[in-house]
């Protein structure tokens, strides 16, 4: 399973909607969020995109990984599992 992509340099201003909208001309967008700190509600700078499948997630790996995104250069990869 490599549907879920890590998105990071993100802008602080960058929404969850943004980010669905950024990875949508790529396929099925099953989930985009931009992680926020739990104390301030602030972005963190990165976020996860699940997309409907493998095919999907890689092409859109292809074409947004270092493409300027609200004025910054976004890195995305494979998303690792959470270490514990």
């Amino acid at each position: 399973m490599m549907n879920k992509l890590f998105v990071g340099n993100l802008s602080w201003s960058a929404t969850d909607d943004d980010l669905r909208q950024l990875f949508m001309p790529f396929g099925n967008v099953v989930s985009a969020r931009v992680i926020t700190d739990k104390m301030t509600g602030r972005s963190r700078g990165f976020g996860f995109v699940e997309m409907g499948s493998d095919a999907e997630a890689q092409a859109a790996l292809d074409a947004l990984n270092n493409k300027d995104f609200m004025g910054r250069p976004v890195g995305v990869s494979i998303a690792r599992p959470k270490e514990e």
